[in-house]
């Protein structure tokens, strides 16, 4: 009977193989940088015997669900702040596998040069998750628009606001939405993946630009049980690897910015305008 048991064990090892034995895997990711950048990784993963599919999504609410409901092995497109949020809501089950780049925040404006022209009353497009919402209130405050209190961390909401000399009115709507605002509002706050899907470049068209020295590092996320998954830390590696950083460089004018340990560069003439 042992032995029989033996040789069906070893026959479904034989067959099947641990589940660690796949050579390919499933990305997720929202359109603009993260797609034109995983396409390179794609390629660099390739020479290393691996074969990346990647799956777009328009909507960034639904990458982590997707990866939670098993329909993606990895994904990349949220910066560490956002994943913790997600967690926090969810009960730890998403972790980070390595860093990938920053993507400053910056505000836009069809109709001034800098946030110190609003007027009174002036409306303010920011993003309404928590994350990208407070990180958008501590640039109106870092550029001396509004105060808020100083012991809210990255999640800042409206009514941590203390000062707002020219009442200005903030509007939270969906990331998505930010940039379509524009013509509604006299600045925005748009995220790097809606800002490059409308042609904006943020060192060009942008009034004020976020530091690239923030807590906002982009990240390779994995759910907790594959986070030694040596397939998954060879597509780090891959992502993380000069050739991808090169290609970053090269094709995103700083908008995009590689947060690898060994590939961090600064802004030539500074972050913020």
């Amino acid at each position: 009977m042992r032995i029989v048991l033996f040789l069906a064990v070893a026959f479904w090892f034989l067959t099947s193989g641990p589940i660690w034995a796949q050579t390919a895997i499933k990305v997720g990711t929202t359109a603009g940088a993260d797609v034109e950048i995983l396409a390179k990784v794609k390629e660099v993963a390739a020479k290393e015997g691996l074969n990346v599919e990647i799956v777009e999504f328009n909507d960034y609410q639904k990458v982590n669900e997707a990866l939670l409901a098993k329909e993606l092995d990895l994904n990349s497109f949220q910066h560490q702040p956002f994943l913790d949020e997600f967690n926090q809501a969810n009960g730890q089950r998403l972790v980070s596998l390595g860093s990938t780049y920053v993507a400053p925040l910056a505000f836009f404006s069809r109709k001034i040069k800098n946030l110190n022209e609003l007027k009174t009353g002036d409306m303010v497009a920011i993003p309404k998750d928590p994350t990208n919402r407070g990180r958008a209130l501590a640039l109106l405050a870092k550029a001396g628009v509004i105060k808020i209190k100083e012991d809210v961390g990255l999640t800042a909401t409206t009514e941590d606001v203390t000062d707002n000399p020219k009442r200005l009115q903030i509007l939270e709507v969906e990331a998505a939405q930010t940039a379509t605002a524009l013509d509604e509002v006299a600045t925005a706050a748009i995220n790097n993946t809606f800002s490059i899907a409308q042609g904006l470049n943020v060192l060009r068209d942008s009034i004020y630009l976020e530091s690239i020295d923030s807590p906002y590092i982009n990240v390779i996320v994995a759910r907790v049980e594959d986070r030694n998954n040596p397939l998954y830390n060879k597509f780090v590696k891959a992502y993380q690897s000069q050739e991808v950083a090169d290609f970053i460089y090269s094709n995103f004018e700083y908008s995009t910015i590689p947060a690898f340990p060994h590939q961090k560069k600064t802004l030539n003439a500074g972050a913020s305008k």
